[in-house]
């Protein structure tokens, strides 16, 4: 029989701990948040429909993404027990340069209009964490500008080609000229993808206000405060800047860009050049092959063509024609701190990020980008620790595999 009683105040006081009091909105909507899917809830629950799934979505079925975040899924990692893992390191060396983490944030378009701090808020993230941050030519921060606002971040320019070479060629001499020492060519771009989210949204660039905007910026009244009283929403380097995103592609850039183009920015750009887009082997040794430092596995997010090859399972394959003739990169579905290690495993150099970053983003501005850091680079820590290996250096391929599908 349970003996019961009333307890004494001295044993309630302990028990009566409220949470303190956290003035800033951002900080205290953002501190509950334990992972990248929190932060996406936390985002889209922040942002106009039509601004959430820009991120959010991909082309056709998106069965491009899906399969991406599927193949990190498979992963399984191969513990070693009983080894001293109090201290890890979670450096990297990525394009002749070690960075604190073995990632980099993916360059993102329109950055602006998922938070009005944008670029300068991500770029000055990348800077306290000692991370690359990659620059968009459909960003909305010009060059210079980033560099003044993150002046000592390592910054990477990423680049399409147009029809038109001269604001190319302006782009890049401009890059090197405010310090930026990695640029990387995008070439899965020859004609903009079918991102059926933003037809169905009615999505603009710049967004418009039609009825159905104006009902949903009710509900985010937050949101269009900070877009119309901030800087007019436009792309920094782009001069055709109105319609949907497939529109501006098709009209702006260049569906007959070829390997000379490559060749040409070898002999152009001074620093490292990272071809991003390779969706093969074949395609990965011919890049090298021109002078590519890295190439970049990616299937741009799943923004592009659906059914497009898994980024994930062509890692090994890559690395065993490329051998160390040069870098091999990742990005497409890393959500997670154990993807990147997974990667890294199988042989890339490191990964990037986007939508990752992108969430925090929207979800806080720049303390919700610093989130999504502190996220993933807890994640790694700790993974490491439980696979039980002392850096980010020491991953091997028999660390990991990829289980069957299931």
């Amino acid at each position: 029989m349970v003996q019961r009683r009333l307890p004494r105040p001295s044993e309630l006081r302990p028990l009566l701990r409220p949470a303190p009091f956290v003035r800033d909105a951002d900080a205290r909507r953002l501190r509950r948040a334990a992972s990248i899917a929190d932060l996406r809830t936390i985002a889209r629950r922040r942002t106009p429909r039509a601004v959430f799934d820009y991120v959010d979505g991909a082309a056709d079925g998106e069965l491009s993404l899906h399969r991406a975040r599927r193949a990190f899924a498979r992963v399984e990692f191969t513990p070693s027990v009983l080894r001293d893992v109090s201290e890890v390191d979670t450096g990297r060396e990525i394009l002749g340069r070690r960075a604190s983490l073995p990632f980099a944030f993916a360059p993102t378009g329109f950055t602006r209009m998922m938070h009005h701090t944008g670029e300068p808020a991500v770029a000055s993230v990348a800077q306290r964490f000692d991370i690359p941050y990659t620059l968009s030519t459909m960003g909305t921060t010009t060059i210079e500008d980033v560099a003044v606002a993150a002046p000592q971040a390592r910054r990477w320019f990423q680049l399409y080609l147009w029809r038109d070479r001269a604001p190319a060629k302006d782009l890049v001499q401009r890059a090197a000229a405010a310090g930026y020492d990695t640029l990387m060519l995008t070439v899965d771009t020859p004609v903009g993808g079918a991102r059926l989210r933003d037809v169905r949204n009615g999505l603009t660039i710049p967004p418009a206000l039609s009825l159905r905007t104006f009902l949903d910026g009710a509900r985010h009244p937050h949101w269009w405060f900070n877009l119309l009283t901030t800087e007019p929403l436009n792309f920094a380097s782009l001069d055709a800047t109105y319609g949907s995103v497939e529109e501006m592609i098709n009209r702006v850039f260049d569906p007959a860009l070829t390997m000379d183009d490559v060749a040409w920015l070898r002999d152009t750009w001074p620093g490292k050049l990272v071809i991003k887009g390779i969706q093969s082997v074949d395609d990965a040794v011919r890049v090298v092959d021109a002078g590519a430092d890295a190439v970049l596995l990616s299937n741009h997010g799943g923004r592009q063509l659906d059914r497009a090859p898994v980024p994930l399972d062509l890692v090994e394959p890559t690395v065993q024609a490329v051998g160390d003739r040069a870098e091999i990169l990742i990005d497409t579905g890393v959500t997670h701190g154990a993807d990147i290690l997974a990667a890294v495993a199988l042989g890339a150099r490191a990964a990037l990020i986007g939508r990752a970053y992108l969430y925090g983003l929207m979800a806080g501005g720049r303390l919700g980008v610093e989130k999504a850091v502190t996220i993933l680079a807890a994640e790694i820590v700790r993974t490491l620790q439980l696979i039980g290996v002392n850096s980010v250096d020491e991953l091997r391929p028999s660390h990991v595999r990829l289980r069957p599908n299931e």
